[in-house]
């Protein structure tokens, strides 16, 4: 019997998992250096959805302690996943949080050391603590996953895009981006866009496969509805300087059809 295997990576989601990673990984504390490995792991605790390095504690170039920083409560049943803005604090498998002092700095609860018996040895750390190289290259969000994929392809796909009957956009030259575990995203470029009808906010995203996004509200008032990438990572600048909105907060007519909201962590 055939199995469609984004099932498969459904199913796993409850699981404590990892991978070995053939990169060099390292981290540093305003330029100090916290680890050196070409041994990490990528591992995801259960209901996570993006990976944490996890390194040899003998890769760490701190000193661990057992940390006293109170333990923040696993996230309700409810929730189906853990997005990057979840607290590392937030564990969901069973373990020891750790201090990680350098240069006679204390990082509370930084560290995590798993009690599972295939990650004996290791320790996951705290992403947002730390400056992250893969090689040479900064990393920002969070690690690189191997099976998470972004393409990105012009189409003349009609795209239209409304918010309570009012119009946001209308386009017949979207760059559609695909990206493993979200819907197909459509990127418009900025003169098919009703500018009146949106006001830029102030936060800004990171994202380690496309770079820092941007993003607009309703100028009615609401929650975000759009995002811009101005200066994408190289592998994504064929969305440079485009507007996409959230499929799941506002409604679009594709080629005349109106189209379903899908449910993500975004909706």
């Amino acid at each position: 019997m055939a199995t469609q295997i984004s099932l498969l990576l459904n199913q796993s989601l409850s699981s404590l998992r990892y991978e070995p990673t053939p990169k060099r990984v390292r981290a540093y504390l305003d330029g100090t250096p916290v680890l050196d490995s070409t041994r990490a792991l990528l591992v995801w605790e259960p209901r996570r959805i993006v990976p944490i390095y996890a390194v040899p504690e003998a890769d760490l170039l701190a000193n661990l302690s057992v940390s006293g920083a109170a333990r923040l409560p696993k996230p309700e049943a409810g929730r189906k996943v853990l997005t990057p803005d979840d607290d590392f604090a937030l564990h969901t498998a069973a373990g020891t949080a750790l201090d990680i002092e350098v240069s006679g700095h204390a990082v509370p609860a930084a560290a995590y050391r798993p009690d599972d018996a295939e990650l004996s040895g290791v320790v996951l750390v705290d992403f947002r603590a730390f400056d992250w190289f893969e090689e040479d290259v900064p990393i920002d969000s969070h690690p690189r996953d191997p099976f998470h994929r972004v393409d990105i392809m012009a189409s003349t796909r009609h795209i239209r895009v409304e918010l309570e009957g009012m119009h946001l956009a209308d386009s017949a030259h979207p760059m559609m981006l695909f990206e493993t575990h979200l819907p197909a995203r459509y990127y418009l470029p900025r003169q098919d866009v009703a500018w009146d009808a949106l006001v830029a906010t102030e936060r800004t995203s990171k994202c380690p496969y496309k770079g820092t996004a941007s993003y607009w509200a309703p100028a009615s008032g609401g929650r975000e509805v759009a995002w811009c990438y101005r200066e994408p990572l190289p592998e994504s600048a064929a969305i440079a300087g485009l507007v996409c909105f959230y499929d799941e907060r506002t409604d679009f007519i594709i080629d005349g059809q109106r189209q379903a909201h899908p449910q993500t962590p975004f909706s």
